[in-house]
């Protein structure tokens, strides 16, 4: 029972300044309603007033025949004046002195009849009284007439009964039967969905666990409103009855064929059966396309030629394959960035503008390895998926030069950083990486095989390249080769599952050559790739391995990547995370077990907003732990780190719990360890991701001139990533003045430049945040390329600031235009523009009547930009859009009913 469920006691909860008002109101209202002047009613009210009196004199000394007649006619007067209650009906007013008497009076009929009939009346009139159930009591006891004739006052105070009644009903020992309620039930609920009273009936269909009323009730006039009331529940209820609220919406969204609403719900509840069952219940091929968008945005590929083998043609299963494999992605982004003219490629100088420096305060030697390896970044953001740049793919300079400026790990991101800027166009970016491929250098060849993964981020192909080249590497002589050929199949197939690619990369996590950098990889590779799945194979081999390691290599940093791994492989499952952490016991490494549990534990219920498992990691990173207490070692606070970003990770999506979680964290970084004070920015970045609250900025401000040089480089990522892909003036500004403070210190000015080049990534065009469709569906791939990175960053000296930078790469999971395209629905879907309204975000939810969802909106022509907490409706009649949400891909039909 949901209000039962959800903890809270709703007798010993403390009264609100508001509930105190609503009591003194009421107070005030029992008084005014007890106490008539009798010089102040109208002759009408004064003659109304006696006669009901009359009949309750009639009622005390009557005969059973008279009784019977006072009784009919004062539910007669009190049903005439309750049917239109505008304020408190007068024989409500008049009859409630009377109340206990006509109670007493109830007690001593006999006749059966008559009886039911006095009950109908108390019942009616115990609407005046407080603190007792005698409506609900006396309903049960009285005829059965329809209940639309008694008011809708009468039906709420009915409603709001019942739910106490059978609360205390089953919580009593033993539970007691609730049929008698349970008809009333059937009533009611029918009848609010007919009076426009959809959240009500919501309301009582939870509490009563009748949900399956509601989908036998609800008609076309009100599905949208109770399918957005419910799902507006969500966050609110406990398990199990969150997924009970998502198969009813995706039930009523079925049942009116609204699909893509339909392929929303199958979408969070995770399930592939059901989305596969929601795309094939759509017969109409223009909504089919539009649901193969909606899987490409969350990239889940489904086989369609098993699928839709008997149903389509040829022609139409590949147009739902080019939709579903996002491979209109590249060429709409290139037309956003056409009608927005930033075509013309950028160098990070103009994101640096060190011109604007104090004289004297020029940065450290610019040509310095570091410096070189920050500018290949921030290159590599700015000019992410365009295709152009003047460092990398300029015709005027020698294809190497830069690379070969470059030294070490520094020509590796040289070269990987063709991916990003490649990036989503496979044909393109293959034949330009290609060349690369057969370098001498190690380290470029390493790169070339990570950009082939990054430029197959998000995208899929029928020639798969990543799979025909990258294999070949995985279990190369080369522990560099090794690495980015794994971590190039990471990224190319995240979220695939893919029959061949899994074990490929198993081969090398396994093999006793490995270095952990390879294994680390390696099993952030398979988290991605198997990820929210719980594959069995995977985990025992990660938990074999694990448990083989030495105290000494479980302390290492790319040992924490193989706990991501694990966690990501059972993000969102709930009950088989729990069975699977039960197996670390074998860990040779106490502090290393908790670390691995507390990840998967996290992941397992990322974006759920579990308000208990929020409440426990905080319980966690409350305990002190002694640095010199005997038997202390070395990363015995780390689980603590890691329940801080765990809270983030829980809380993000929701936004109540968003702020309640930022709020926390204002205490954790006055009274929290070390290691949480580190890593408190980096869960920060990950609540607000592409979001730049002012109040966080001022915060990550703060701890950006940190005394602790791990903090202020945790903060700074952080800044960066709050402002990720938004051109933030303000922040653009704090970091330029931060690489003037910090140009003397070579690992926070490499910080810096790296968040400058995230800021401005794709020139402000593209998001990190792992949340779309209006913020409701949560991107599992996008996730786990953000926490890749965070866990990086919890060991920042040792791998991003060392020769682990090609991490950040990672990123290109998260990374995806902000974009709203729009197609005609013809055969070839050619792009048609047209006007739009761009605005924030209402929330609509309960309110009554067709309220508008978007306030303070611009109006533009596709393709447009879309950004955080903004919504788009088109601005004509002319056309129908297939789905209620524009966002993305969206495919719009001319409109038979417009006249222009």
């Amino acid at each position: 029972q949901f209000t039962r469920m959800g903890g809270k006691d709703e007798g010993a909860a403390a009264a609100t300044p508001m509930d105190v008002e609503e009591k003194k109101e009421e107070t005030k209202e029992q008084k005014k309603v007890t106490v008539i002047p009798e010089a102040d009613l109208s002759d009408e009210d004064r003659a109304l007033k006696e006669k009901l009196e009359g009949y309750v004199k009639q009622l005390e000394e009557g005969t059973a025949a008279l009784q019977l007649e006072a009784l009919s006619e004062m539910r007669t007067a009190i049903c005439a004046s309750t049917s239109t209650m505008t304020s408190v009906p007068k024989p409500l007013k008049f009859l409630r002195p009377h109340y206990e008497k006509i109670k007493e009076m109830h007690s001593k009929i006999g006749v059966a009849s008559t009886k039911a009939l006095a009950s109908d009346v108390v019942s009616l009139l115990a609407m005046t009284q407080e603190g007792n159930r005698d409506t609900l009591n006396y309903r049960l006891t009285g005829t059965d007439d329809a209940i639309d004739a008694w008011g809708h006052e009468y039906v709420r105070h009915l409603a709001g009964q019942i739910s106490d009644e059978y609360t205390d009903r089953i919580t009593s020992d033993p539970p007691k039967a609730v049929d008698d309620i349970m008809k009333l039930v059937e009533v009611i609920i029918p009848y609010n969905m007919q009076h426009n009273a959809e959240s009500e009936a919501c309301d009582l269909a939870m509490e009563t666990e009748r949900i399956d009323l509601l989908e036998a009730n609800v008609d076309a006039k009100a599905y949208a409103r109770v399918c957005l009331y419910l799902d507006s529940c969500v966050p609110f209820v406990p398990e199990p009855h969150d997924t009970i609220l998502k198969q009813c919406c995706l039930n009523i969204f079925r049942k009116f064929e609204q699909w893509p609403q339909a392929m929303q719900m199958a979408l969070k509840l995770n399930d592939l059966q059901l989305i596969q069952d929601v795309f094939l219940g759509a017969k109409d091929k223009f909504v089919r396309r539009q649901l193969a968008f909606m899987l490409a945005r969350q990239q889940i590929v489904l086989d369609l030629d098993e699928l839709l083998e008997d149903q389509e043609e040829f022609d139409e299963i590949e147009m739902l394959k080019e939709n579903m494999r996002n491979m209109r992605l590249s060429g709409s982004f290139l037309a956003l960035a056409r009608e927005l003219d930033i075509m013309e490629p950028k160098t990070p100088e103009d994101v640096y503008k060190t011109h604007l420096e104090a004289a004297g305060r020029s940065t450290a030697n610019v040509d310095s390895a570091r410096a070189n390896i920050a500018t290949t970044f921030v290159n590599a953001f700015i000019n992410a998926g365009f295709g152009q740049d003047k460092l990398l793919l300029n015709e005027a300079a020698t294809k190497t030069k830069w690379i070969h400026r470059n030294k070490g790990s520094g020509q590796l991101s040289a070269a990987a950083s063709l991916g990003m800027l490649l990036m989503w166009d496979i044909d393109a970016g293959i034949q330009k990486i290609d060349a690369y491929l057969v370098s001498e250098l190690d380290e470029v060849k390493a790169g070339a095989l990570l950009a082939i993964g990054i430029v197959c981020a998000s995208v899929t192909d029928d020639n798969e390249p990543a799979m025909a080249i990258l294999p070949d590497y995985v279990t190369h002589r080369s522990q560099m080769l090794r690495t980015q050929a794994c971590m190039g199949l990471g990224l190319a197939y995240a979220g695939t599952a893919h029959a061949e690619v899994g074990p490929t990369v198993l081969e090398a996590f396994v093999d006793p050559k490995s270095s952990m950098e390879v294994v680390g990889v390696a099993a952030i590779a398979l988290g991605q790739i198997y990820i929210s799945t719980g594959d069995g194979e995977v985990t025992d081999a990660m938990i074999t391995l694990l448990s083989e390691k030495s105290e000494a290599e479980l302390a290492t940093p790319h040992a924490k990547m193989v706990a991501l791994g694990l966690g990501l492989l059972y993000m969102g499952r709930q009950q088989e995370a729990e069975v699977a952490s039960m197996s670390m016991v074998t860990f040779k490494s106490e502090s290393f077990a908790k670390v691995a549990k507390m990840v998967l534990d996290t992941c397992a219920y990322a974006g759920t907003g579990n308000v208990l498992k929020i409440q426990s990691l905080l319980h966690a990173c409350s305990e002190h732990v002694d640095t010199e207490a005997e038997g202390y070692k070395e990363g015995d606070s780390d689980f603590q780190a890691f329940a801080t970003i765990g809270v983030a990770l829980i809380a993000m999506g929701e936004d109540v719990g968003t702020d309640m979680v930022l709020r926390s964290f204002t205490h954790l970084l006055r009274y929290g360890e070390p290691a949480i004070r580190r890593a408190v920015p980096l869960a920060i970045a990950l609540l607000c991701v592409s979001n730049p609250k002012l109040t966080v900025l001022d915060t990550l401000s703060k701890l950006s001139h940190d005394a602790d040089s791990q903090t202020v480089h945790s903060a700074i990522l952080a800044i960066g990533l709050i402002g990720g892909g938004t051109n933030h003036a303000r922040i653009a500004a704090m970091l330029r003045t931060l690489a003037q403070y910090y140009h003397k210190d070579a690992n926070a000015l490499f910080m810096v430049r790296i968040a400058q080049g995230i800021v401005h990534a794709g020139k402000g065009s593209i998001s990190f945040s792992p949340f779309h469709t209006d913020r409701s569906l949560m991107s599992n791939v996008a996730v786990s390329g953000l926490l890749s990175v965070l866990v990086s960053a919890l060991s920042m000296d040792e791998v991003i600031l060392k020769d682990g930078h090609y991490m950040l790469y990672n990123l290109a999971l998260a990374m995806y235009p902000r974009i709203l395209c729009t197609f005609n629905d013809d055969e070839e879907m050619s792009p048609v523009n047209t006007a739009v309204r761009v605005g924030q975000r209402v929330d609509t939810v309960g309110l009554a009547g067709k309220p508008n969802t978007i306030t303070g909106f611009v109006t533009n022509n596709t393709p447009v930009l879309m950004g955080h907490g903004e919504r788009a409706q088109l601005a004509t009649d002319e056309f129908v859009p297939l789905t209620s949400l524009l966002e993305g891909f969206v495919i719009i039909k001319k409109n038979p009913e417009y006249e222009e």
